[in-house]
């Protein structure tokens, strides 16, 4: 099931990024005390009791008209109508909806026209309004706590008080958050197809792809970045096995974003990374290797997902016999983080080498489903042992008695030694290599588990 979204609405520097950091674990919003500062929208992934969700940081809805003398928004007038289009576009897809408003500042004619906002979002359509639930920030002492109850008035029911920046009160309000989230369907069709996300930042060819891969043209191509918004399947049979195509918008890097609809396209790349069994990350041959290249794969990589690079628009490449070693090389610099990664060169345009794509997809799924025995295993670690042994700054060496395959999809391995804490990142990294050697995994991860054993009485 795709995971919940929960989406961070409200006036300027009442706290969202702040809010955003706390639930998602990580300082990834820029917070600053300038009314603001979080123009572009932020996506990251966040937990609380068992449940796995997006959450979404806006810019702040500011009611004030785009030239009025005073904006609300300071230092950012021109940005205002385009604030404002962001949140009511991550609100077409929340689950939950967090209007997010100020303690100190108490109730606001701005926070009043906010609220207004979001009733007249919800009037139009036919699509259900999600549940918004009232955040009062910076309710740090008993005061500012006992003044949040003036929130009652804004018509939205109870507020929650917290401290974003202390976590005060955000256990709560994750509680509540949770409840409103749909309940998971476990009696789905089940699906058996191979799943393809086809991701890469806009113009790079994804759409083209599909529609040479598909022999139809299924996905509009336009030359104008950004033009498919949507994720869109698109399953097909190809040498007797069932595929489900996912195109999904180009991912831009943050602060050049088209102000908009396509801001949105990073959560639906980010959800189609998800549930997919396999990405093609394309890239774009001319451009060459780019930072917001490096930044989906480091999307793919955080959700251990199986992964093929191609190369878009060779065509247009001039070329000599050490052209193509030459970019795979950059290439594999750029994402060391990914040295497993198959890659090759095509031309979506003319058709050059996409015939390989699906075939390649298929066989980096087998090696994700791929199980190999605890004797195969042991075998590889106990010559890897041989080989090197791991440093120690304790003096105690650190053992590995065994070790066994608990799961697939990525191949998981759980590896009993006699300290984990004595094994340093590069032993590890050390026997993924050697694990390798005898059995690639071609274009996926493993993961490596490693448990002490318990001492027998």
């Amino acid at each position: 099931m795709q995971k919940s979204v929960v989406v961070l609405v409200g006036r300027p520097n009442v706290g969202k990024s702040t809010l955003f950091n706390r639930l998602v674990g990580q300082r990834l919003a820029i917070v600053d005390d300038v009314p603001g500062t979080t123009r572009d929208r932020l996506v990251a992934e966040g937990d609380w009791a068992g449940h796995d969700f997006f959450v979404v940081d806006t810019g702040g809805i500011d009611p004030s008209k785009q030239h009025s003398q005073n904006p609300l928004s300071i230092g950012s007038a021109d940005f205002i109508q385009d604030i404002r289009e962001q949140a009511e576009i991550a609100m077409e897809e929340a689950n939950v909806i967090l209007l997010v408003t100020d303690a100190l500042d108490g109730v606001t004619q701005a926070d009043r026209e906010v609220v207004d906002i979001l009733r007249k979002r919800r009037k139009l359509g036919e699509q259900k309004m999600p549940p918004i639930l009232l955040v009062v920030n910076k309710a740090d002492s008993p005061n500012a706590r006992l003044n949040a109850m003036d929130f009652y008035s804004l018509g939205l029911g109870e507020p929650y008080p917290i401290s974003a920046i202390h976590g005060t009160g955000t256990g709560d309000l994750l509680d509540a958050v949770v409840e409103l989230f749909p309940t998971r369907v476990e009696d789905e069709e089940e699906d058996d197809s191979i799943k393809v996300a086809i991701v890469g930042k806009p113009n790079a060819g994804k759409s083209s792809l599909l529609n040479k891969i598909t022999g139809q043209p299924r996905s509009i191509v336009s030359n104008i970045p950004g033009t498919t918004r949507d994720a869109i399947d698109s399953k097909m049979i190809f040498d007797g096995n069932e595929f489900t195509l996912i195109d999904t918008a180009g991912i831009r890097k943050r602060g050049s974003v088209i102000p908009g609809v396509e801001k949105y396209s990073v959560l639906r790349a980010m959800q189609a990374i998800e549930r997919c069994d396999v990405a093609v990350l394309v890239i774009d041959a001319v451009s060459g290797i780019t930072a917001q290249d490096t930044h989906i794969a480091g999307y793919i990589n955080e959700a251990w997902k199986s992964v093929m690079v191609v190369i878009n628009k060779w065509d247009l490449i001039e070329k000599d016999q050490d052209t193509a070693a030459a970019f795979e090389k950059n290439l594999r610099r750029e994402l060391n983080f990914l040295p497993y990664v198959p890659v090759i060169f095509i031309s979506a345009a003319t058709g050059q080498r996409v015939h390989q794509v699906l075939p390649l997809v298929y066989e980096i799924q087998q090696e994700r489903l791929r199980k190999i025995s605890t004797a195969q295993l042991n075998k590889v670690l106990v010559n890897a042992q041989d080989k090197h042994q791991s440093p120690s700054g304790t003096g105690k060496p650190f053992r590995i008695y065994y070790g066994t395959q608990v799961n697939t999809a990525p191949p998981t391995f759980l590896l009993y030694c006699n300290d984990p804490s004595l094994s340093h990142f590069t032993y590890s990294r050390f026997l993924e290599n050697q694990i390798r050697e005898v059995f690639p995994f071609k274009g996926t991860p493993i993961k490596l588990i490693l448990k002490k054993r318990e001492r027998r009485e």
